[in-house]
């Protein structure tokens, strides 16, 4: 198994904490950390925005990850949400086996 961090952004504090909860509970992740707002700068549909957004960080596994973007496109407001992922190439073994054990499937 590989473990991964996987970013998304919300709009607003409540819709992070409710979809890291979910994650952790259904065991799509072993941990969502939701981060302090952040002031995103981007292009939409062709007009410069900017907007206040609630980053989480999730650490999961590579295996889990198809399930993980499902539901959290499912849950997610936007259209086109942001769900970037990262395999994690180095770590503490202790934490990236518990990644891995608590991102299984009951």
């Amino acid at each position: 198994m590989t473990a991964i961090a996987v970013l998304t952004n919300l709009p607003d504090s409540d819709s992070a904490f409710n979809l890291a909860r979910e994650l952790v509970s259904l065991r799509l992740a072993a941990c969502a950390n939701v981060l302090a707002p952040a002031t995103s700068f981007y292009r939409w549909e062709g007009r410069e925005e900017q907007a206040t957004e609630v980053p989480v960080l999730i650490k999961s596994t590579r295996e889990r990850y198809p399930a993980l973007e499902a539901h959290i496109k499912s849950r997610h407001p936007y259209s086109v949400p942001e769900i970037i992922a990262w395999p994690l190439e180095l770590g503490s073994a202790e934490y990236l086996a518990w990644v891995e054990r608590e991102s299984q499937p009951i």
